[in-house]
């Protein structure tokens, strides 16, 4: 079995003990993204903003796995509105679309930190081709 471990370098995986993703042989599995900016650039306020963040954080995840979007098999959003659900819904097309995975949305009370509107978890499964890139 083949594991690596890829870091977002955010603090809380340290903290926590967990990793941003985590590719086990032809499998990527991504933790529940929240909208972290990298420092300096401000969090979105809005949840189609975050959910964009959100979702070119697990795409780079995805990358650095060797494991591309449309390789995407199930996603889980939290959002914290209903009334969200359409944007977010329409960002996760924009990144998932050529997969159409397996996805849940699920209205939650609250994230880990009160400005966060969503927070996305996706797993991956490589193609033969992916498999055969990047080992």
């Amino acid at each position: 079995m083949v594991r690596q471990r890829i870091s977002s370098g955010n603090r809380y995986e340290e903290a926590y003990g967990y990793s941003r993703a985590v590719r086990v042989d032809d499998r990527v599995i991504v933790a529940g993204t929240a909208p972290i900016a990298p420092a300096g650039i401000d969090v979105p306020p809005d949840a189609a903003g975050q959910a964009r963040l959100v979702c070119s954080i697990i795409v780079a995840a995805l990358k650095e796995a060797g494991a591309r979007a449309d390789e995407v098999v199930r996603t889980r959003m939290y959002i914290t509105d209903a009334a969200d659900g359409e944007q977010v819904g329409l960002v996760h097309g924009e990144f998932f679309a050529a997969a159409r995975p397996a996805s849940t949305m699920v209205i939650v009370k609250a994230l880990l930190d009160p400005s966060w509107k969503v927070e996305i978890e996706a797993e991956a499964i490589l193609s033969r081709q992916s498999m055969s890139q990047h080992g």
